[in-house]
């Protein structure tokens, strides 16, 4: 299901950039407030999802929901004339992943041994990173057949939507223990506040994180900015992808048998060193490795904080919790987008890149403090009995 939607979108986000910029007239400065506000939107209505399949027990259902409105939203883009209208249908797109997101996130949980989450949620954020590559190489693919008919590339991303809910509708189901247990229980406050320490912990790191990350739209802005051709362009998202794809589900497996921290640590490192080539390294080939070093960031990071939610949430406000969490770091998220795209404007990619290496050696700083001072033990990883 991850595989397949991801595709679709990234058919269309493997592109979007330079339509956006070439044919649509955008700035770089729009291309990051509409990629900051697409993210924050989906983090945002992630909390609402998330608290209500706790409420509710009816996880499949609201997956389901925001699944169908990214699909419906696909045909919006070959039809767009402007900027706004991108704006729009990646709203409502990022509503759908919204949506969808907390609850199956809470769903994996709901289905997988505490002992092996890490290695659950690595496999998932493999097989959706799978789809992220996927997507770029048919784009790369129909631009040849098409002549570089962009437009005509956007019409099928609809048809791996379509599948993606067919395939949830047909083949996930639901632990109907989940419902029985949890339909019609009351979420107040007084439980997210008992949620406990090292759980605000998680989402503390995670926010220090996304400050040093923003969109990945800036790869694509950075290929085509020393040179690589449009119709090549969604080559970088590949680079990224392949190798997040690879590490995610090795590296999930390894923080279920160890400190989930100096996993983060590792990642954090690469982030920089990724930064670093996309600033000084000015062509085509230093767009792709450091395209490569942020895949291999992705994948030593993501799915270990969705591990590192579930362990540390109460059962009963899981989805609560991953909506939380994904409200923090999206609204991080477009700040840190935004600003990247006003400094695109003032002082290019380069600019762009060596401030996110500052950010995120900021961020390591700090994170090297708390593995030296021991200050948050709770997070390297917890087995529980459920």
């Amino acid at each position: 299901m991850s595989l397949f939607m991801d595709t679709s979108s990234e058919l269309i986000h493997s592109l979007l950039p330079i339509f956006l910029v070439g044919t649509l007239g955008a700035t770089p400065a729009l291309v990051g407030l509409i990629e900051g506000v697409a993210e924050a939107t989906a983090s945002i209505t992630k909390v609402f999802s998330g608290w209500l399949s706790d409420r509710l027990g009816k996880r499949k259902l609201l997956a389901i929901l925001g699944y169908g409105l990214g699909a419906l939203t696909k045909p919006i883009f070959p039809l767009a004339v402007t900027p706004m209208e991108v704006l729009g249908a990646r709203f409502v797109d990022r509503i759908g992943k919204g949506v969808r997101g907390a609850p199956r996130d809470a769903l994996v949980a709901d289905l997988v041994p505490p002992g092996q989450r890490g290695a659950a949620y690595g496999l998932r954020q493999a097989l959706d990173t799978v789809g992220a590559f996927v997507g770029p190489l048919l784009a790369i693919a129909l631009m040849a057949i098409l002549a570089g008919d962009i437009r005509a590339v956007f019409w099928w991303a609809v048809l791996p939507g379509v599948v993606a809910v067919l395939l949830l509708v047909v083949s996930v189901e639901e632990p109907a223990h989940l419902a029985s247990q949890q339909a019609g229980t009351p979420i107040r406050m007084a439980d997210i506040r008992q949620v406990g320490s090292d759980y605000w912990m998680v989402i503390t790191i995670g926010a220090v994180f996304t400050m040093a990350r923003f969109s990945e739209a800036f790869l694509v802005l950075r290929a085509s900015d020393v040179g690589l051709a449009p119709a090549l362009v969604p080559l970088i998202m590949v680079a990224m992808n392949v190798v997040y794809a690879l590490v995610a589900t090795p590296a999930g497996g390894f923080s279920d048998h160890m400190d989930r921290r100096k996993i983060l640590a590792a990642g954090l490192v690469v982030l920089i060193a990724a930064d670093l080539v996309l600033s000084f390294w000015n062509s085509i080939a230093g767009a792709m490795v450091g395209a490569a070093l942020w895949g291999l960031h992705m994948g030593l990071t993501q799915g270990l904080f969705a591990a590192l939610v579930a362990d540390h949430a109460p059962p009963a406000l899981r989805g609560t919790a991953f909506g939380i969490y994904n409200l923090v770091t999206g609204v991080i998220l477009l700040a840190a987008s935004t600003l990247a795209g006003v400094l695109w404007q003032e002082f290019g990619g380069a600019g762009t890149f060596a401030a996110g290496a500052a950010f995120a050696s900021l961020s390591l700083a700090g994170l090297l403090a708390a593995l030296r001072q021991d200050t948050a033990p709770g997070i390297r990883r917890v087995i529980e009995d459920e």
